[in-house]
């Protein structure tokens, strides 16, 4: 669910018409009435966090908020940079850092079907990947042949064919 929520909301950034400032807005004034309905809902219940810590902690929750939101708008600007298969590459960068983190500074067991899955998945990226590059590799290719045919049919008078 959330490979397909993130790949959605990367897509609708890529083809919105906002910038990342606008964009960002406009997805924070459609999520507030969720998000404050919930946090008077826990108030309203005993549940609330915020209270019964101290100014500091306080301080910080409130600053998570800007903190969060300059990485959000660099996604924003650069996913309107790159080309979206660039993107859905990237998007697996953070996770297979994290799952390093994870094996050699935690420890954390990696075998069996966590490894084999895993390598599935980058073969698979890597088959796309390769794949992508033998396509634009084989355009190239063809590219001057085209543009020799048009010089010679230029030099004898001829209209250049497509």
């Amino acid at each position: 669910m959330l490979a397909l929520s993130f790949g959605f909301y990367g897509l609708l950034r890529k083809t919105a018409a906002l910038g990342a400032l606008a964009g960002l807005s406009l997805e924070t004034l459609l999520l507030l009435p969720f998000a404050a309905g919930y946090l008077v809902w826990t108030l309203l219940h005993g549940n609330s966090g915020f209270l019964a810590v101290g100014p500091a902690e306080q301080l910080l929750l409130l600053a998570a908020g800007p903190i969060t939101a300059v990485p959000l708008l660099l996604f924003a600007a650069g996913a309107r940079r790159i080309p979206l298969t660039t993107l859905g590459l990237l998007q697996y960068t953070a996770p297979t850092l994290q799952l390093l983190i994870g094996v050699w500074l935690y420890g954390e067991p990696f075998r069996g079907a966590r490894l084999q899955g895993f390598a599935i998945i980058w073969l698979a990226l890597a088959v796309f990947s390769l794949e992508g590059l033998w396509s634009g590799w084989q355009r190239r290719l063809r590219e001057p042949v085209a543009g020799a045919a048009a010089l010679d049919a230029a030099a004898v008078g001829e209209p250049a064919r497509p």
